[in-house]
């Protein structure tokens, strides 16, 4: 049986700010974050690129702490935007895609259900428009669950947002490794019968992706999940510049 020449050889998580919100349980902690995974062939591929420097939170929005963009990411690994050969668009939000903008040498991966929403002027993915709708950008538009490379795939999970996507990643020594995104932003969410919150578009889409997120853990004997702003869980990780392989 043939060798692919290219898989997945390390991936770092890149934490881009911590917010602290005040529930009435105590505080949670959220994680914004991107991903960067390094192929064996040299490919660099980026997941998400954070929130914009422009961005005006709304009055009330407690402030985050702890602050660096995916530039100041990149650049701490000796990396420039030039260096990342595919770009993966999990969704449009603004806290995923405010440096799109930066990475015109790359190819941008979208699902297309979410592309094309966010093109209609969907308002929910004006406030970010400037950065993901650039004219420089090249856009290519998938349809489900999608092969990327090997040992790359991404897992369509609509219900935070149409069309959005998680992605599974087979590490050599780690094993697979499922980044869950906004499909489950938080370990304690990660069960069939949650329910959605407001940011969320469907809740009955949510339960069926978290399930089906549930089975492929299982099917595929996921060994880490990560879940996407889950602060608590995003300390007992390793954080770029440490990596898993």
């Amino acid at each position: 049986m043939p060798i692919a020449s290219e898989m997945p050889k390390r991936l770092y998580l890149l934490q881009l700010s911590t917010t602290s919100i005040p529930v009435p349980s105590g505080t949670l902690e959220m994680v914004s974050a991107a991903y960067l995974v390094q192929m064996s062939d040299g490919k660099n591929i980026l997941i998400d690129t954070g929130l914009p420097s422009d961005y005006a939170p709304l009055q009330g929005t407690p402030p985050s702490e702890n602050k660096s963009n995916v530039i100041e990411q990149l650049a701490a690994l000796g990396l420039h935007p030039d260096d990342i050969d595919i770009l993966i668009c999990t969704h449009f939000d603004v806290d995923h895609v405010g440096y799109n903008d930066s990475f015109t040498k790359a190819e941008l991966i979208a699902p297309r259900i979410q592309y094309e929403l966010a093109r209609s002027g969907h308002a929910r993915y004006a406030i970010a428009r400037a950065h993901w709708d650039h004219p420089a950008l090249r856009y290519r538009l998938v349809d489900g669950d999608t092969k990327l490379l090997p040992g790359l795939t991404l897992i369509e999970t609509s219900g935070h947002a149409p069309g959005h996507v998680s992605v599974l990643v087979h590490l050599p020594q780690t094993g697979p490794v499922l980044l869950a995104i906004d499909a489950v932003v938080m370990q304690r969410l990660f069960t069939p019968d949650r329910k959605a919150w407001p940011t969320d578009d469907d809740e009955e889409q949510l339960r069926a992706s978290t399930q089906k997120l549930l089975n492929l853990v299982e099917r595929e004997h996921v060994t880490l999940v990560m879940f996407g702003h889950d602060g608590a869980q995003w300390k007992t990780l390793k954080k770029a510049p440490e990596y898993y392989d």
